[in-house]
């Protein structure tokens, strides 16, 4: 679904990614693991359009989506749930999920992408009338995700979903990515949360200063003794 040839991302003289190469097979959750800085974020920015690449080859598809408009991809179906969540926070739960299906006619099938939204976070539907700045943190991953799959991703992008959630809300978030994924929609996720990544990951890459150092699934790469040791806490 998604392979990136020798993609480079510069700010001023600074390299971020250093021909990265990583693929993306449909129906699959690949993760990225990496410390603070390893370009992990760039690389999502990139493949959404965000950040024009320097040099590199971004295949969404069989078409090469290098350098295009971020506004034309969530049509494509390549989605991000940014880091941070980002809702809307003086719209209500209601008005952040619509804007998530802003592509689409406000139609029938609108309103079964919604039902199915509620569906999976039922929360959701408690608080449809309620400021999204007003909601907890783990209620606003779940807004930022709800969010996303109104846009009815293939290709669903997320940076950094556990990000300040407890470790109770954690599970709850890689259980969901897990129905996501039971859904029809292939995952690429940054986590620093390194063992619940690999533990949901059918395939993982671990970036140091912008290369790919490592590559394998989910399960080689949490037995890994490199990785233990720097990503994991074990020694």
């Amino acid at each position: 679904m998604l392979e990136v040839r020798g993609l480079v991302v510069r700010y001023g003289g600074i390299t971020a990614l250093r021909k990265v190469d990583l693929k993306v097979d449909q129906g699959e959750i690949v993760c990225l693991v990496g410390a603070n800085g390893a370009g992990k974020s760039t690389l999502l920015l990139a493949v959404s359009g965000l950040v024009r690449p320097s040099a590199g080859r971004i295949i969404f598809e069989e078409q090469d989506i290098a350098g295009h408009k971020a506004s034309r991809l969530p049509r494509r179906g390549l989605i991000l749930v940014p880091e941070g969540r980002r809702v809307f926070a003086n719209l209500s739960v209601s008005e952040n999920l619509a804007l998530g299906g802003y592509v689409y006619p406000r139609d029938a099938r609108q309103r079964q992408d919604l039902d199915e939204v509620l569906e999976m976070f039922p929360r959701l539907a408690e608080r449809l009338s309620q400021k999204a700045g007003t909601l907890s943190g783990g209620e606003q991953q779940m807004l930022a995700l709800g969010r996303a799959l109104m846009g009815r991703p293939r290709l669903l992008m997320m940076d950094e979903p556990s990000l300040g959630l407890s470790p109770l809300l954690v599970a709850e978030v890689f259980h969901t990515i897990r129905r996501i994924r039971e859904r029809g929609v292939t995952v690429l996720l940054i986590e620093q949360n390194a063992s619940a990544a690999l533990a949901v990951a059918d395939r993982g890459y671990v970036l140091e200063v912008g290369k790919v150092v490592l590559s394998g699934t989910g399960r080689d790469l949490a037995a890994d003794p490199r990785v233990q040791r720097a990503y994991l806490g074990m020694t």
